[in-house]
């Protein structure tokens, strides 16, 4: 890639070691239990185009949406991120954490968690929570997420979970959505067609939610044939049908656990050859203007190592060189998606 061209990476994760605990999937025996800070992932990012800034995704933390709805405790450890995220946002670093007040910069958005299951009225409370605990940094907070990929079904198809993506539309915050179609199969991504439909149905143009959408969904990349794979073509099909709708955007991340072992330990051409045919569909379907490159650091360092980072730039390098694309297009895909999705204000 052009060496002019400013990369946003769309879709990290960071946490102190002191916080560890309070993730919801960091078992003892966890590759990441450690700290991930920005001091490792501009060490991990670092070479002749690392990124101007990033856009940091929850984590996952431990929450309790009954307690959340009855009296806000449920909401303590996502929360907590919030406040860590002030931290970096406003270069106030505490010691051991990771990162300098001259990182603040490097943040140019984050999507916290939140209780949409529990319907509008709590979520009102919830955002004004957060606004309290984000501060001078609450200018950054660009939308939110819920994570759905193990989530039991119908749950994003309840009323209140419609409530609340309505509520978001109206308050100008975008959704980031994160389905499994390698696990979770037809069913999960069918599901996410309804939702978008009944969230967007009825509503003015200027007051429906955006969805960004994670992982390319998390298709299943260890298929040899997709010409006859059913689920290819179960995939193939949903990403058509999302990409129709104006509000959704897709970011191209999340593909090495969805790949073989042996594979993510292939160069990056060997990557890129392996699913390339993944890479054309969301190219086709959705553009140069609607996706968008992220790194999903640091769960992408898991069975590939410490260089993750550059691996995955140097599949999505190879997508645009092999898809010729303009310069225009190019910058889009490194960081343009990511500030007009988001909504990010350019210094």
């Amino acid at each position: 890639m052009a060496a002019d061209i400013p990369i946003i990476d769309a879709h990290i994760h960071l946490y102190p070691e002191s916080e560890v605990d309070t993730l919801a999937w960091c078992t003892p025996d966890h590759p990441l239990r450690k700290q991930h800070s920005l001091d490792e992932y501009k060490a991990a990012s670092a070479g002749s185009s690392p990124p101007k800034g990033f856009i940091f995704l929850e984590a996952d933390r431990k929450n309790d949406l009954a307690a959340g709805e009855k009296d806000g405790s449920g909401w303590e450890f996502p929360l907590q991120e919030v406040a860590w995220l002030r931290r970096i946002a406003t270069g106030q670093p505490r010691p051991g954490e990771g990162h300098a007040a001259d990182d603040a910069s490097l943040c140019a958005a984050y999507v916290p968690w939140a209780p949409l299951p529990s319907g509008a009225a709590v979520m009102e409370r919830y955002i004004d929570a957060v606004k309290k605990e984000a501060g001078d940094s609450w200018d950054k907070v660009k939308g939110f997420r819920y994570l759905l990929q193990d989530k039991p079904s119908g749950t994003m198809l309840t009323d209140k979970f419609i409530e609340s993506l309505r509520l978001l539309g109206r308050r100008g915050f975008v959704f980031d959505l994160g389905v499994d179609q390698h696990n979770r199969g037809r069913a999960q991504l069918e599901e996410v067609v309804e939702m978008i439909d009944r969230a967007h149905d009825g509503v003015p143009e200027d007051q429906r939610v955006t969805f960004i959408i994670n992982h390319m969904c998390k298709p299943d990349l260890s298929i040899y044939n997709v010409q006859t794979s059913p689920s290819f073509i179960v995939w193939r099909t949903a990403v058509f049908t999302l990409s129709k709708c104006s509000r959704t955007y897709m970011k191209l991340s999340g593909a090495f656990p969805e790949m073989p072992e042996s594979l993510r330990q292939r160069s990056p051409e060997d990557i890129f050859d392996a699913i390339a045919p993944w890479l054309s569909v969301v190219l086709a379907a959705f553009g140069s203007s609607r996706i968008m490159f992220a790194s999903d650091w640091p769960v992408c360092t898991v069975g590939v190592g410490d260089g993750a980072w550059a691996k995955w730039k140097a599949v999505v390098d190879r997508l645009c060189w092999m898809a010729s694309l303009e310069d225009d297009e190019k910058r889009m895909i490194w960081g343009g998606t990511a500030i007009k999705a988001y909504g990010i204000e350019e210094a």
